[in-house]
């Protein structure tokens, strides 16, 4: 159940003694789970209407705004209750390393999620952040018409590698298709979750 302003009233705070929800936090474009923190009604309130994700801290005992002292705030997506309405998900993009360690997770993982997410984030840097020893960036700048033509060469040669049986080849030509496919979505400013999202649509 999404849990929005309106219905906070659903979930059991009396199953635990002081009141608090164990809340997983999950960074809502990589997937990767990044801390665990407790909420109170309080806590939950103040996170749907700042849209900055905030937790009962108990050994403090007060609010506390993930972030508020190293400025590394998680940024509310959505939050989800479980079945029994007594722990919560939460969906946020994080602005910065989310542990005090300043690793990107409480548990000392690195936040990059799927491979061929963290390869489109990449490629989006160079977009944002060129970088003159960086063939994405050089590729990007010939323009989009040079980024399409890449393209269609990678898909003729991978069509014509699927006529041999040469494993490592076919396989080579398919991942060389993917990353300039990867380098297009990015020149038209597109994301490969939005052709994900088309491709739900039509799986329903």
């Amino acid at each position: 159940m999404q849990i929005t302003a309106s219905n906070t009233t659903d979930l059991d705070f009396s199953k635990s003694p002081d009141g608090l929800l164990p809340a997983i936090v999950q960074d809502a474009r990589t997937r990767v789970v990044l801390m665990q923190g407790y909420v109170n009604r309080e806590a939950l309130d103040q996170t749907l209407a700042s849209k900055q994700v905030t937790f009962y801290s108990r050994s403090k005992q007060r609010l506390w705004t993930k972030g508020e002292s190293s400025g590394n705030v998680l940024r509310l997506v959505r939050i989800d209750a479980d079945c029994d309405r007594d722990a919560l998900l939460i969906q946020a993009h994080p602005t910065g390393p989310v542990c005090h360690t300043g690793a990107d997770t409480c548990w000392d993982a690195k936040n990059e999620g799927e491979f061929l997410d963290h390869l489109e984030r990449t490629i989006q840097d160079r977009r944002d952040h060129p970088s003159a020893s960086s063939y994405t960036t050089s590729l990007l700048r010939r323009g989009i018409n040079k980024v399409a033509q890449k393209v269609g060469e990678e898909a003729v040669e991978l069509v014509i590698e699927a006529k041999d049986d040469d494993k490592d080849l076919f396989l080579g030509e398919a991942a060389d298709l993917m990353y300039h496919y990867l380098v297009l979505l990015a020149a038209k400013g597109y994301t490969l979750e939005e052709v994900r999202d088309v491709l739900r649509s039509r799986h329903q």
